[in-house]
């Protein structure tokens, strides 16, 4: 597990980087620049690269966030509850780093093989479009 201090965070994330992933904060709905990503590629953690979903999870929820229905693998990510807001809620967190990427939602009723639906800031993500699939599809 990666293990930084505050500062070295600082010197490394934006301040909304920071915010979000070394302090919880949530960007604000439909204003992350992969909400509406269809892009085949990986997801992975913005604070370490630790690479945490795929596209073929990913989903259009229509909750302001991206979404995906699981995890690469299942140790990518850590769950822990949060009982922040007054409600009771599950947050995700990247399992290497220990970088607040989201919250799991279950049962919301999403066609999904998991009944799942990962609520990740995308400020906690960055993708890597896979070009082997552009240039097969282009050929």
């Amino acid at each position: 597990m990666i293990r930084k201090t505050n500062d070295e965070w600082k010197a490394e994330l934006s301040p909304e980087e920071y915010h979000v992933l070394r302090e919880a904060g949530t960007e604000a709905p439909w204003t992350g620049e992969y909400v509406s990503t269809k892009t085949v590629g990986v997801y992975s953690c913005r604070a370490c690269g630790t690479e945490l979903f795929r596209s073929d999870t990913k989903f259009d929820s229509h909750c302001g966030w991206p979404s995906f229905y699981q995890p690469t693998e299942s140790d990518a990510v850590t769950l822990l509850r949060d009982e922040t807001l007054g409600m009771v809620r599950i947050e995700v967190r990247c399992a290497n780093c220990d970088s607040h990427l989201g919250h799991v939602f279950e049962g919301e009723g999403y066609p999904t093989p998991t009944d799942q639906r990962y609520c990740i800031n995308s400020v906690s993500l960055r993708h890597q479009p896979d070009t082997r699939s552009s240039d097969e599809a282009g050929a």
